[in-house]
């Protein structure tokens, strides 16, 4: 087992990009990730699975409304069932019953989420309340503490202590067996300052990264007999430039025992209207270090602009709770907006929510019937909305993509705008 040849173990995960260098938009491609158990068309939305599910559908709708791959969450499937539950029963994907590629998140959103209670996406203008010191959201209880090792979590089920460092979350991860993993890091917020950005990056983040991929190193060792899993590095830096930059041409170049990263994640928190600025710093300095063959997922992004910017900023897959969470709220999306429907005016509206949507959903049911249940709070309600916005979504990335292999982006984009209006 010492003897193997971890690069060419490594070899059992790959990315082909097969369209590049659209004329406006040279960042732009599509391609192909290759994983054990099955390939993922780029680009691409993962939903998310939570728990190990997408809460009241199905894997095998799932796999019927286009989704190629799932993602979990590595700290809330540690806390139940445990990942050695997840391993005996062979992996997430035989436990959920997903003959397809699964992700799993390293338990880094956890570290802003728990430890201060903020959103993902914020305004720029709350940088001028920054803070270089500890900070919590007045409507959030701190359930994350950070150490230069790694992160306590207090259980928000039963208040248990739960360690996460680098290398616990790697453990974590593979014993889960998610296709592509990604290193433990530290999410930061657009309220701290610049100072403990860099500060975060050069004590934590990328020592942690590093520590990931040594223990990654030596977990594919150890689990020899297992599929190789991919792992992808994850690239913070808040809105500064250089640090972005500086990021991607650092976490590029770290190599353990012959390994490299085989990823990037475009991570922490963003202000959505310097997303596309954000996004390039990351893939251009990836491109010039000699990982644009690489894949780029974006981390918690799904709003429909943001799609859009994405992958004409080089991201090949996206990931994001939203499209289910919101349908569960009666939230649904349209071309030209989400509807809210439960709202009065959709109480004898007897038209699908989408007319030209191609879902279950719509095809066989009302905005009336649908703000029926859900008002009433009837989980068949939450099923449905939450197939019609997954839906929605996939296609819409499936349509983006198949624009981009037949050379019509542009054109697509214009449409798909206009019937937005």
């Amino acid at each position: 087992m010492n003897d193997l040849n971890l690069k060419e173990k490594q070899s059992e995960f790959s990315f082909k990009i097969s369209k590049k260098k659209d004329s406006c938009f040279p960042l732009m491609r599509s391609g192909t990730i290759t994983t054990p158990h099955g390939d993922i068309q780029t680009p691409a939305f993962i939903p998310v699975a939570t728990r190990a599910t997408i809460k009241g559908v199905s894997p095998e709708i799932m796999r019927s409304i286009g989704a190629q791959a799932l993602l979990a969450n590595a700290y809330h499937l540690r806390l139940r069932p445990g990942e050695n539950i997840l391993d005996s029963a062979g992996g997430l994907g035989k436990f959920m019953n997903w003959n397809g590629p699964t992700f799993t998140d390293s338990g880094g959103f956890q570290v802003m989420s728990l430890g201060v209670g903020f959103k993902k996406v914020v305004a720029m203008s709350v940088q001028e309340n920054s803070t270089s010191g500890n900070l919590l959201s007045k409507k959030k209880q701190q359930l994350a503490f950070i150490d230069q090792d790694g992160v306590t979590f207090k259980s928000h089920l039963d208040g248990s202590s739960l360690r996460f460092t680098p290398e616990i979350s790697l453990e974590v991860q593979h014993a889960i067996g998610a296709d592509i993993m990604f290193a433990f890091d530290e999410l930061t917020t657009l309220f701290h300052t610049r100072d403990y950005q860099i500060e975060s990056l050069k004590t934590r983040t990328h020592p942690w990264s590093v520590r990931s991929l040594q223990a990654h190193a030596e977990l594919t060792r150890k689990r020899a007999d297992k599929p190789y899993q991919a792992l992808f590095a994850v690239l913070q830096g808040a809105n500064f430039e250089d640090l972005r930059r500086q990021t991607s041409q650092y976490l590029s170049n770290v190599e353990v025992e012959g390994l490299d990263f085989d990823g990037f994640g475009i991570g922490g928190a963003l202000e959505k209207e310097r997303l596309g600025d954000i996004i390039s710093w990351c893939t251009t300095e990836l491109n010039s270090a000699g990982a644009e063959d690489k894949p780029r997922h974006l981390l918690g992004i799904s709003a429909v602009s943001d799609l859009f910017l994405g992958v004409e900023n080089g991201v090949d897959t996206f990931d994001c709770v939203s499209p289910a969470r919101e349908a569960r709220n009666g939230a649904l999306y349209t071309p030209s907006g989400r509807i809210n429907v439960k709202n009065a005016k959709y109480r004898a509206d007897f038209t699908p929510v989408y007319d030209q949507c191609d879902c279950y959903t719509c095809a066989n049911y009302t905005k009336s019937y649908l703000a029926h249940l859900i008002k009433s709070g009837e989980m068949f309600g939450a099923t449905l909305a939450t197939i019609h916005n997954e839906r929605f979504i996939l296609r819409l990335v499936d349509d983006i993509r198949e624009s981009i292999q037949t050379g019509n982006y542009q054109e697509f984009k214009a449409d798909f705008f206009a019937r937005a209006e």
